[in-house]
């Protein structure tokens, strides 16, 4: 009978639809684990073909691809080495499955397949992959290893399977993304399986962006007591060995390495820089765009690029009008000459001139309005996207969700971008971030320590400066106002009356009600960006473009 197992937790960064990437990187971190002396290697849900494939997990011919590699990855354990508990798509019986697998001795030793389909948010797994009957343990080299595959851990039902069927160790395979506050929820639910079924538990998941994803790793092993044996760091890949042995009460884990994790505010900043730097990456862009302002979301979002990317590869341009004031040129100089970006100025009023004289002839005798300020955005994106054109560089846009849900924001215009840093962050949170990214610096970020956002940025009212003296408050309520409110609608789905009683005025509820839901035809052509709270714009939020519901009530 085994007395000792040498469990390894591979948390990888994985890239969808890469399998010969995917394969190496699983190998490498293989032979890392030899080399510590892992008799199995526990990899992350859908390692295979990156998390998640969405619909190209349907196409017959990846199927097929992701099967064969699976079956290269089973061919190198034939040498002796660590076995490997993978996450594949498979095929039995003409379904396909979320599955995992232990490769061992040359061969797929054992499947089991995912039961519980997240059909929630983010995740469409009800409509790629079957349901499979309750799975029992797995057997590896004398201990039975109780195996779920991520949301069969939020529930009790597999868990409790497992163990009535005389699982010994509890081993979790995840993809799951980050969400800020997240990780306490995952270890309520790991303590929460422990103590259904008196099994310590390994929790592995990945590391990485994926479009609007992030997952932050932070992979971590319980004992039966609920003791925390080992954890891995977050926002990076780990190959971490932990060491077992059975006793009179079942299988102990031993001390091992506990890395501190990241929260709050800091949590997000990796967050951020991670999702970035890997769509950049995975996309083969040599750098990024972004349109300074002198104000503080462009100066954040510009903060965000350097720390995940370096500034050789961002580039920042300062598009004046008329109504530019010269204070916002030398606060965008100022945030370039700390970040140490490259920074040059094309002016637009050559560009708004020739706009206002072609369409003087059918504007003529009607009032200047917003129609003017949108053609000013719109110049810029148009600026903006021909630098991308000739320099191969992504744009990035700048709002901010607070602008994003309320539609203020210009279509082809400031929107105009391949991919947005402050998607999912509230104005209030733009100013939290601003300021403790000036007061910290971590290891692994690519900009300088110290001030990177210039105090004057930071201080000044928001302003679009569209027009003269405008300021954003000209247009929407107080941001902690506007925010707050917008928390309640978004991420709690709570009523206006229930709103209403924080103590904001129903007026001003039913305003920003009506403007949230007006603008959902502009989010529907936004770009993608990084999901970091309970409820982003996009998968995770859909509603009807047409809609009269206003939510009295």
């Amino acid at each position: 009978m085994t007395e000792t197992l040498a469990i390894a937790l591979a948390q990888l960064n994985p890239t969808v639809g890469d399998l010969e990437g995917n394969r190496a990187l699983i190998l490498r971190a293989r032979d890392e684990a030899a080399a510590q002396g892992a008799d199995l290697v526990v990899c992350t849900e859908l390692v295979v073909t990156g998390y998640p494939p969405e619909d190209l997990v349907l196409k017959p011919v990846f199927q097929e691809q992701a099967q064969a590699t699976v079956e290269a990855l089973a061919a190198a354990t034939a040498d002796g080495g660590p076995a490997l508990l993978v996450g594949a798509p498979w095929t039995e019986d003409g379904k396909l499955y979320n599955a995992l697998l232990l490769l061992e001795g040359g061969q797929v030793a054992a499947r089991r397949y995912k039961y519980e389909l997240p059909n929630y948010g983010v995740f469409d797994e009800v409509r790629v992959f079957a349901r499979p009957g309750l799975p029992g343990p797995v057997p590896f080299r004398g201990v039975r290893l109780g195996a779920m595959v991520c949301e069969d851990m939020w529930f009790p039902e597999v868990a409790e399977c497992l163990a009535e069927s005389g699982a010994e160790i509890m081993i979790a395979i995840n993809g799951s993304p980050f969400e800020s506050d997240k990780g306490d929820a995952r270890l309520n639910l790991a303590v929460a399986r422990i103590g259904e079924t008196g099994l310590p538990l390994v929790y592995v998941n990945q590391v990485g962006g994926q479009d609007e994803l992030v997952f932050d790793g932070a992979s971590f092993v319980l004992g039966a007591d609920n003791a925390l044996c080992a954890q891995a760091p977050a926002f990076e890949e780990a190959v971490l060995t932990t060491r077992w042995s059975r006793g009179a009460e079942g299988w102990t884990c031993a001390p091992g390495p506990r890395a501190a994790l990241p929260e709050g505010l800091e949590a997000n900043w990796r967050a951020m820089t991670l999702a970035l730097a890997d769509y950049v990456g995975k996309n083969g862009f040599p750098g990024v765009l972004i349109g300074l302002s002198g104000g503080i979301d462009s100066a954040l979002t510009a903060a965000v690029a350097v720390d995940a990317l370096g500034p050789e590869r961002v580039f920042c341009v300062a598009m004046p009008s008329r109504y530019t004031a010269q204070s916002s040129l030398d606060d965008a100089a100022a945030c370039a000459r700390l970040l140490g970006v490259r920074h040059e100025t094309v002016a637009i009023e050559p560009a708004v001139d020739a706009m206002d004289a072609m369409l003087a002839p059918i504007f003529a005798g009607r009032a200047a309005d917003e129609t003017e300020e949108n053609i000013q955005a719109r110049v810029r994106g148009v600026i903006l996207m021909a630098l991308s054109n000739k320099l191969g560089h992504m744009v990035l846009t700048t709002g901010n969700k607070s602008e994003m849900s309320v539609g203020y924001a210009t279509l082809y215009g400031d929107m105009c971008g391949g991919y947005s840093v402050l998607k999912d962050v509230y104005k209030t949170a733009v100013f939290a971030l601003a300021r403790w990214r000036n007061a910290n610096w971590r290891e692994g970020l690519k900009g300088p320590k110290g001030r990177v956002i210039p105090e004057a940025i930071i201080a000044k009212p928001p302003s679009a400066e569209l027009r003269p003296d405008q300021t954003d408050q000209d247009t929407l309520p107080p941001y902690e106002v506007l925010d707050d409110v917008l928390s309640g609608l978004v991420e709690e789905e709570r009523s206006s009356a229930e709103i209403t009683a924080r103590g904001h005025a129903a007026e001003t509820v039913e305003r920003i009600w009506r403007m949230l839901d007006i603008a959902e035809y502009k989010r529907r052509q936004a770009p993608p960006g990084i999901k970091l709270t309970l409820r982003s714009f996009g998968k995770d939020r859909r509603y009807p473009i047409t809609n009269r519901y206003r939510g009295a009530g």
